[in-house]
């Protein structure tokens, strides 16, 4: 291919990797948790004796560490009082967690 450099231009072939989708979820998944538990003001430590987990498990996450699977979604959702959102796409703020209404 003429012109091409991959510093220039990201191959469509990776864009749509599984193994990167899934790495960006992952990343999504820690973000997310980790934006919930500072707005809350909680530690590590106090979210994970609300969501019955221990510190490792929590930090795992937070760092991108863990693969979001709906059932690990709501368990740390109902420890966050919050409501799971997640839109289209695999990009860093495709899931977030929503406080419930009042």
């Amino acid at each position: 291919m003429a012109g091409y450099h991959t510093r220039w231009v990201r191959p469509e072939t990776q864009i749509h990797d599984p193994e990167r989708v899934a790495i960006r979820e992952a990343l999504a998944f820690g973000k997310a948790l980790y934006d919930r538990r500072t707005a809350l003001g909680l530690s590590v430590a106090e979210l994970a004796e609300r969501a019955d987990m221990t510190e490792d498990e929590i930090e795992c996450i937070e760092e991108g560490g863990t693969t979001p699977t709906v059932a690990l979604l709501r368990h740390l959702a109902a420890a966050l009082d919050a409501d799971v959102r997640i839109t289209s796409g695999d990009d860093l703020d495709s899931l977030w967690f929503e406080a419930h209404a009042a």
